[in-house]
């Protein structure tokens, strides 16, 4: 890839929602809360990508799944009134992540439920950057590219970081943290709402 060349970012096709998520698997490889969720290496890429297709994947249905060269990296946003599939989500967890483990994970979900704005807003659950990729602004593109749609209907956007060190970005582009998510043994999720322009 041409480090000079245009950045473009587009639609994903749902033929490609394969590929996008393959991105997201790559870039969340070191994320604190996809990691504590699986620990174990095989069991991340067994089982990570169906929990991330239950999360966003209605996002390429909806056309508001996006890519940017080639799919350096992908942002799954959910427009106003659509949710992640939260049946698809809990057959994955009590399927994949210890028994023992589960209240913390549900706890973790209620909290992120009670963050969620009640006004109609754009939701992103899911952004990354394929690792060998990162640094070249794809993620504040992947933002902006959405980020404007929000704004020329005036709604606001919200999501949950669940990697500290992403924090400054979001807040480049105007989020504000809503305070912080943890149960147990669990990381920090920070909820972040970016208000209606």
């Amino acid at each position: 890839m041409d480090r000079h060349a245009p950045k473009t970012c587009t639609t994903i096709a749902p033929a490609e929602a394969d590929r996008a998520l393959a991105t997201v698997l790559l870039a969340f490889s070191a994320d604190p809360a996809a990691r504590w969720t699986y620990p174990d290496a095989s069991d991340y890429l067994t089982h990570l990508p169906a929990l991330l297709r239950g999360l966003g994947g209605k996002a390429f249905a909806c056309g508001t799944a996006y890519q940017v060269d080639e799919f350096a990296g992908a942002a799954l946003w959910l427009p106003p009134g659509v949710h992640p599939d939260e049946e698809a989500m809990d057959a994955v967890v009590r399927s994949s992540v210890p028994e023992a483990r589960q209240p913390e994970f549900v706890a973790v979900f209620e909290q992120m439920g009670s963050y969620h704005p009640s006004e109609p807003h754009w939701f992103l659950p899911l952004i990354g950057v394929d690792p060998r990729c990162q640094g070249q602004g794809y993620g504040s593109m992947l933002l902006r590219h959405a980020l404007a749609e929000c704004d020329r209907d005036h709604v606001p956007a919200y999501l949950e970081s669940s990697n500290p060190a992403n924090i400054p970005l979001y807040e480049r582009h105007g989020f504000v943290t809503l305070g912080t998510i943890q149960e147990g043994s669990s990381p920090t999720i920070v909820p972040m709402l970016r208000a209606a322009r």
